[in-house]
């Protein structure tokens, strides 16, 4: 199934797809990249703003538009062949949302979502190996890893049920620990968002301001992961 992914088979709302994918990198400053769904995507170009003159932050990306990387199923099969063999001071990264959402071929939802007729994306054993795989991979490419755990999910959202985010984020929470991997806690700032903070009802993605309180977030983690290499 992996194998047959890519990565226009995600989706990313086209808000998030605003600001500049495609930077130069100033010569002398550390390398941040970032990694993650369309919920990274949308917080990346403040993520970029903020740390401008501290380090050069990118993320792949294929026609000038950044790559979602949805599943971690699709973590494992594209990763490699896009890390290239460059080398990295920090790899902020995230994979969650699409591993907990049900699909249905016949439900009319955006990506088919379905939670109650459909079928779970990424089974809780095959997340753990997947991730597991992941962290191995970016260990060889980044000398220092950032894990973000996976945002919260709204009341009624059409495909995720809530809560499984919680219980995919303990999974992760366990592999990072055993493998020395920093977490950056963004499903608590996101729990604490109002109404207000999100597209729309039942929905997961973030408004601009919902988007530059995780960029906010984000920036101080790396900064701060940095400056601890620094040291």
């Amino acid at each position: 199934m992996a194998g047959n992914m890519n990565e226009s088979d995600f989706y990313t709302p086209e808000q998030d797809l605003e600001g500049k994918w495609e930077h130069r990198e100033r010569a002398g400053l550390p390398r941040v990249l970032l990694l993650g769904d369309s919920i990274s995507i949308g917080y990346t170009p403040f993520v970029v703003s903020m740390l401008a003159g501290i380090a050069n932050v990118s993320r792949p990306t294929k026609g000038g538009r950044p790559i979602n990387w949805g599943s971690t199923d699709f973590g494992v099969a594209s990763l490699g062949q896009q890390l290239g063999d460059g080398r990295w001071d920090v790899i902020h990264f995230n994979w969650g949302l699409h591993d907990i959402a049900y699909r249905n071929p016949e439900s009319q939802e955006q990506g088919h979502r379905d939670k109650i007729n459909g079928t779970l994306s990424t089974e809780p054993d095959r997340y753990k190996s997947n991730l597991e795989q992941i962290v191995a991979l970016l260990k060889r490419a980044g000398t220092k890893l950032i894990w973000a755990s996976t945002t919260v999910v709204p009341p009624n959202e059409a495909g995720r049920f809530e809560g499984d985010e919680v219980k995919y984020n303990e999974i992760a929470k366990e592999i990072m620990e055993d493998n020395g991997v920093l977490i950056n806690d963004l499903y608590n700032v996101s729990r604490q968002f109002g109404p207000e903070m999100f597209t729309a009802p039942g929905n997961v993605h973030f408004t601009k301001e919902g988007y530059e309180k995780l960029a906010a977030q984000v920036a101080s983690t790396i900064q701060s992961a940095l400056a601890g290499h620094a040291g």
